[in-house]
């Protein structure tokens, strides 16, 4: 069966896990905008462990009950600026981070107008720069059989797929390694291989 998940902003490692098992999968595209989940956050390794980044949407009466579609990104605050910095402070000494950087960021700074076009847009980057030839398709009705992917529920995605294993990361000398990140701490670390871990 055909896994159903929803879009994610720089989603975690086990996010692109399940896309490397399947030829497609659906990414949900008729829901209404919930909070607090990783459509708009993510997780990376910065130099005092792991720092979550996110950012914000345009909020207006209704919200919570508009379609993940029509919600539009606040580009009111200069969040770009301050989230290409983290990353740059994070990934600078990364071995591929260079390989990646203007392009990655070319996204961000583009300012896409809402959160369904600027999660698209990088996920579609990790999967073509990982190397997945995974098909997004997007659903055409609402579809309640979703992987339920959170930062505040775990689950054991990583384990059924035998990917708990840990790969170089740049701080893990000082805090260890620290599983399940943004799929950009694999990229950045691992660069062309990152293909063969997520297999």
């Amino acid at each position: 069966m055909v896994p159903v998940l929803t879009i994610a902003y720089f989603p975690p490692v086990e996010y692109f896990a399940l896309l490397a098992k399947y030829s497609s999968v659906y990414v949900e595209a008729c829901e209404n905008y919930q909070k607090q989940s990783y459509r708009n956050r993510c997780r990376i390794y910065a130099e005092n462990g792991v720092q979550n980044l996110n950012f914000p949407v345009r909020h207006r009466d209704g919200t919570f009950n508009l379609p993940i579609r029509e919600i539009e990104v606040d580009y009111s605050t200069p969040w770009v600026a301050k989230t290409e910095r983290c990353i740059e402070t994070a990934y600078r000494s990364s071995a591929f981070f260079e390989y990646y950087r203007d392009e990655l960021f070319a996204i961000l700074d583009s300012q896409p107008r809402t959160l369904w076009e600027l999660d698209m847009q990088i996920i579609r980057f990790f999967v073509a720069r990982t190397g997945l030839k995974t098909e997004l398709v997007p659903t055409e009705r609402f579809a309640d059989a979703h992987v339920d992917i959170h930062p505040k529920r775990p689950n054991a995605i990583l384990r059924e797929e035998g990917l708990e294993r840990p790969y170089y990361q740049v701080f893990s000398e000082r805090f260890g390694f620290i599983p399940n990140l943004s799929v950009m701490d694999l990229l950045f670390n691992e660069g062309p291989a990152s293909l063969d871990y997520l297999r």
